[in-house]
């Protein structure tokens, strides 16, 4: 029978490769039941060897915290600005679109392409002052509560505005995306307003660098059934794509 130090070193070579491992699949893999995996996952997060999730374990703090937008800008800055060009490459002429909030949507509106007649609701401050530059835009600007850490409006003013539109296209960045819990933002207000975005789309593509995934924010916005799409960069998982992909999500990876 495989030891304890056998089983443990299983583990962490598994997640080296993998981010992510799953309770079940290490049973089948170890011959061993739940208990003992659970056992082992508990022993190797108190040595701060990696985080216990729902069903299995990370290599990833699961839980993200509330960050001001200019140090979030900072973060990943670089697969961002590749995820916001990919993204603006699916605009097309007379598109309506939704841009939500955070750094990595906003970089979409740095890659804005040149087209002619397109619509675009948001609730960024930053992104409506970038896209102002462009004269064939028209923005209109969500009105509510200014959410400081994220330069962006919340709130039941901004979600009612919403019902009187339908749109093509939503552009959505996260906090975090868990294959359970779904998206997650760290604000519950930003949440309640993301799924109402959500709600008036034709298409939801989320925009997210990989550190996100495996993640949870304090507030939920939807599972991963209400999304379409996810760009990404080249650090996702292939557990993840092979997950997101089993559910229909198409996944986008920038080089």
């Amino acid at each position: 029978m495989i030891s304890q130090t056998e089983r443990h070193q299983f583990i962490l070579n598994k997640l080296s490769k993998e981010s992510f491992v799953n309770v079940l699949e290490l049973c089948k893999e170890l011959d061993v039941s739940s208990v003992t995996i659970r056992k082992d996952l508990k022993l190797l997060e108190d040595k701060n060897l990696l985080f216990r999730t729902h069903g299995g374990a990370t290599l990833n703090n699961p839980y993200t915290i509330d960050r001001p937008v200019n140090e979030k800008e900072k973060l990943q800055s670089a697969e961002k600005m590749k995820i916001g060009f990919t993204a603006a490459q699916l605009i097309r002429d007379n598109d309506s679109i939704i841009i939500a909030s955070g750094t990595t949507v906003l970089a979409l509106a740095k890659n804005f392409p040149a087209k002619q007649n397109v619509t675009v609701i948001t609730a960024s401050l930053p992104v409506a002052q970038e896209l102002n530059k462009h004269p064939d835009i028209e923005i209109m600007q969500l009105g509510g509560i200014l959410r400081k850490s994220s330069s962006s409006v919340t709130g039941p003013y901004a979600q009612k505005i919403l019902t009187d539109f339908f749109c093509s296209k939503l552009f959505l960045g996260v906090d975090g995306i868990d294959l359970e819990f779904g998206l997650t933002t760290t604000s519950v207000m930003e949440a309640h307003l993301n799924r109402q975005m959500i709600d008036v789309s034709q298409k939801v593509i989320v925009l997210s660098d990989s550190t996100k995934f495996g993640k949870r924010g304090f507030g939920r916005i939807c599972g991963l059934e209400e999304v379409d799409q996810i760009i990404t960069d080249s650090g996702i998982s292939e557990h993840f794509v092979a997950q997101f992909e089993s559910r229909g999500i198409e996944v986008t990876i920038v080089n």
